[in-house]
């Protein structure tokens, strides 16, 4: 690797200046292991191009893996501006309403982060809408192990629980078709949901009415067979006229209903790790086109309230901490290092905004690199606690989205 020259990177914020670009993204070799060149280059930058210009550095957003922690770094560093605006646009239609509470955003790991956090790592919130869903899922069914099956309009999203948040994809996912690595929950969705088109064979999706559900399924006097129509003709849903599907045909609905249990069921059952029983649990408003049993999981339950399980779940959000880096392991030291990792997180999810007292390590875990010397070791803990609405104007969000988790969510 080669040792970081100063005078190329003046040279390059000369260039950086000159072409009028306000945000950076700053990426090197092994970056997660050693973070200091990275550090030392946003110094130097900014020292030559001033404060208004934005840094993303790759060790606090991507994994192990050059290119696709690249490409997460770059992403990031595009949407600073756009973050920026989005977040003014929620803090100025709060004023309007005369809403003074305490402004907070959810991120994509079931916790939450406040608007200076969301400004700087606008990635954080990717797949934040499905991660809303299933911790609110969580929540009204009382289960912290399982399957959520997340229907709306257009799509259903399954993912899987594992103590309470959602399962994070291993490896690299992609980000319209870019390969990156940041932390996503590992989420399939499937192109059906309440305002999917069925098809005169019984096929549903993936295309949808959306939005226009109200005024092109038949029930609401449209004349677009859609999904919704379906679980209304088979009686199980309340919504709009029923008079207006008693024309379709039992056994084409029933047929077509369960197509969509069997497609769900096969979702599922690629989302699961093992064998053993797995009960899920089916929540958004176009959750009742499942029915009480799917093909491989008799355990299915919608809970109360399930139509709003994504407001719900960012209600009950709580702040996170995490720690996500290389550690030399000696010898006999590994519980000592996890100790210290453990305590490190804490003291993140605590410096973000949660509770003392409060905190608890919910996930915790150790990758060995053994292309790499004196036992170094990948590792991951993540901590949260609960929301200290009494600290807030005296904590913050921490630097770093990797090494340091901020906290927040619109509830």
């Amino acid at each position: 690797m080669s040792p970081l020259d100063p005078e190329e990177l003046k040279r390059t914020a000369a260039d950086i200046a000159a072409r009028g670009l306000t945000s950076v993204a700053v990426s090197s070799v092994f970056s997660p292991v050693a973070e200091d060149d990275e550090r030392r280059a946003a110094e130097i930058l900014g020292a030559e191009l001033g404060p208004g210009v934005h840094f993303s550095l790759s060790h606090e957003l991507g994994r192990v893996g050059l290119l696709a922690r690249e490409n997460a770094t770059i992403i990031n560093a595009a949407l600073r501006d756009l973050a920026a605006a989005i977040v003014e646009s929620f803090a100025k239609s709060l004023a309007e309403v005369s809403l003074t509470a305490p402004f907070f955003l959810s991120q994509n790991d079931g916790t939450l982060m406040d608007v200076d956090f969301a400004r700087a790592y606008p990635v954080a919130t990717f797949a934040s809408g499905p991660t809303n869903s299933m911790r609110g899922a969580a929540f009204l069914s009382g289960l912290g192990d399982c399957a959520v099956v997340d229907v709306g309009g257009t799509t259903a999203d399954v993912g899987i629980l594992a103590g309470g948040f959602p399962r994070e994809a291993a490896g690299e996912s992609e980000a319209a078709g870019i390969r990156t690595n940041f932390r996503i929950p590992d989420v399939l969705s499937l192109g059906i949901g309440g305002g999917s088109l069925v098809s005169p064979e019984g096929e549903t999706g993936p295309r949808s009415v959306g939005f226009r559900l109200t005024e092109e399924a038949l029930v609401f006097g449209g004349s677009t067979l859609t999904a919704t129509d379906l679980a209304v003709a088979a009686g199980r849903a309340d919504i709009g006229d029923r008079s207006r599907v008693a024309h379709l045909d039992p056994e084409f609905t029933a047929r077509a209903l369960d197509r969509i249990a069997e497609r769900l069921a096969e979702t599922v059952d690629r989302m699961r790790t093992s064998a053993g029983p797995l009960p899920v649990v089916a929540v958004g408003g176009g959750s009742v086109l499942v029915p009480a049993a799917l093909p491989g999981f008799d355990d299915v339950r919608r809970p109360g309230h399930f139509d709003v399980a994504n407001a719900v779940g960012a209600a009950i959000a709580q702040v996170g901490g995490e720690v996500d880096r290389v550690f030399q392991v000696p010898e006999g030291r590994r519980e000592a290092v996890l100790a210290e990792a453990r305590e490190e997180a804490v003291g993140r999810a605590e410096s973000a905004g949660a509770r003392p007292g409060t905190v608890r390590i919910v996930d915790v875990e150790e990758v060995p690199l053994a292309y790499l010397p004196g036992g170094a070791t990948r590792i991951r803990v993540k901590a949260v606690g609960d929301l200290d609405l009494n600290g807030i104007g005296t904590t913050h969000a921490p630097a770093g989205a990797r090494d340091t988790q901020g906290a927040a969510s619109h509830a």
